[in-house]
């Protein structure tokens, strides 16, 4: 049957970090990816620039669920991002709007070095919450919530993918 496993797996090392370090959105086009077995092994060609956005803290994670039923012969895999991005502005309050309007794919890094792609057929759909805290120190910025639906886990991008994807970066571009 070609949905068979194919290899086992060992107990990895415990030298691996919880979280994500940057994210990175791409506006909207077919196909963003050249997928072979999970793997991103190229950048569609039409993409043109991407923009960077480096995360700090405790509260940016990226969750997958991914789930079969054999009744309906369907596999879904709902990708969550969450990110808390310090500091409301009327700058960062135009970007937000935006993201939220479009269709973007994100590409996640995470503390390991991995950079994972999500939304990659649809996009990914953002809940986008501002707050300004109570107490002094209370957290001051955007909470982001994107979620988006595939039919497998998230491609992890090679490294001429992930090569790639940062020259597309802009130099000296702003980060939040």
């Amino acid at each position: 049957m070609a949905c068979d496993i194919t290899s086992g797996r060992k107990v990895p090392c415990k030298n691996s970090l919880a979280g994500t370090s940057k994210v990175f959105f791409i506006n909207h086009v077919e196909k963003p990816f050249t997928v072979v077995d999970g793997v991103a092994t190229a950048i569609n060609p039409l993409i043109d620039e991407v923009f960077q956005y480096d995360l700090s803290g405790e509260g940016n994670s990226l969750a997958q669920s991914m789930v079969s039923d054999k009744t309906a012969g369907t596999t879904v895999n709902t990708q969550t991002l969450t990110l808390a991005l310090q500091r409301i502005s009327k700058e960062d309050n135009h970007q937000f709007n935006l993201l939220a309007y479009g269709f973007p794919t994100v590409v996640v890094k995470d503390r390991n070095g991995l950079y994972h792609a999500i939304g990659t057929s649809e996009g990914v759909d953002f809940t986008v919450a501002p707050t300004t805290g109570a107490a002094k120190a209370d957290f001051n910025g955007y909470n982001l919530t994107g979620t988006a639906m595939e039919g497998a886990l998230a491609p992890i991008l090679s490294d001429a993918t992930v090569t790639a994807l940062l020259a597309l970066v802009p130099e000296n571009a702003p980060s939040v």
